[in-house]
This record gives C-alpha cells, structure tokens and sequence, in this order.
C-alpha cells in the first residue's frame, strides 16, 4: 500500500484523476504494469486492471446498494466472475449483503463507503485507488474503513490511498510520498515519514 498525503491543494485527486485517464498529463508518461496507458480512454484502463474509490463516494442514491455494487461490473458480461465478486464484497462487508435491497442513498456515510469500496472490487481490479475515503466519517468509522484497506492490501491488492489525514495514512501504508503544489517533496517509508521532524511540524502538529 502506498500512501499519496499533502494539504488541501495539492494535487492529490488530480494524480488520481490523471491515472484514470480523466484529466491528460501536460508532460511525462503513464504506465501500467509496464505498458503505456497514456492514449486509453478510462473504461480501458478498468478493464487493464485499474479501478478508484472516488472523493465523496459518488454512489447512484436512488439505486440499490446491490444495482450500484453491479454497475462497477459493467466491463464484463462473465455473469460468473460477477457472482464471485459479489460474494467476495458481501463477505468483506456483511451489512451489505443483509441490506442488498436498501437504496444507497439512505445508509449512513460509512456505509456508503463501504458500497463504494464494493463497487470498485466487482472489476477485479489490480490497482485500487482510494481518493480521501476518510472524508466526512466519524473517527471510529474511518478506522473501520482503513482496517478493510488494510485487510485488501495483505490478500495482494495494489492499494494507492489519497489522504488528507496524514497520521492514518502513514499508521496504515508500507511507503508514502508527500505532494506539495504538485511536486513530490518526499517520499519514505511511512515509519520514517511518521518521524520525520518536517512532516511531524508541517501535518502532525508536533
């Protein structure tokens, strides 16, 4: 799991939003498993194995919990591969399963999260982005959410978390860059970033 923090501005969510295809990069390249991604629209890059947690959790709220956990397997039609998925989120995330029929838009934000954790596995993805999944949630709830990251990173996911709480971004990844107007300032493992004398003054308040 690797860790992207910096302040508001930074330009966490544009890194994010540039892999994905949604904005173009002014210079430089993007590759994925060793192959350029750069000219692929984003429901390309989905089906190469990349999928994203968005800022804000951008959930269909009228729809299901399980018709919006099903539009994130739209770029397959193996309706097999669908119902393992299906039961991989429902074992990840129970609640989920017992209110399959909820509309989304109902269910508190943590479990809103937890359906847009849900959405982006049903591709199977091998590269899961997380833009600021700790917004807006109450304390105990984003360490229930960070735990299930955690959890998705020891079966062998690729996780790259977007985080503007730099503290829980560091307790939970292996290595973490820190961005500042755009620019890697930089980039450690997060046992050293934690006690970094710059980060700790600059994010940390200590």
């Amino acid at each position: 799991m690797v860790g992207l923090v910096g302040a508001n501005g930074a330009g966490k969510s544009t890194v994010i939003k540039t892999i994905m295809g949604l904005l173009k990069p002014f210079a430089g390249h993007i590759t994925f498993n060793g192959e350029p991604i750069d000219g692929l629209p984003p429901f390309e890059r989905v089906k190469r194995g990349l999928a994203v947690v968005p800022e804000g959790r951008r959930l269909f709220p009228y729809m299901t919990v399980l018709e919006n956990l099903e539009m994130g397997a739209y770029t397959t039609d193996d309706r097999a591969r669908v119902r393992t998925q299906l039961e991989r989120v429902f074992e990840l995330f129970p609640v989920l399963a017992q209110r399959r029929n909820q509309l989304a838009g109902t269910m508190s934000g943590g479990e809103q999260q937890m359906v847009a954790i849900g959405r982006a596995l049903m591709s199977g993805p091998r590269l899961l982005m997380l833009d600021e999944p700790s917004l807006g949630l109450a304390p105990k709830v984003v360490a229930q959410v960070l735990n299930t990251v955690q959890e998705l990173a020891r079966t062998g996911l690729t996780i790259l978390l977007v985080e503007q709480n730099v503290r829980k971004c560091l307790e939970v990844a292996d290595r973490a860059y820190v961005l500042e107007n755009g620019s890697i300032v930089l980039a450690e493992s997060s046992a050293r970033l934690l006690a970094d004398d710059r980060v700790r003054e600059a994010y940390l308040g200590v």
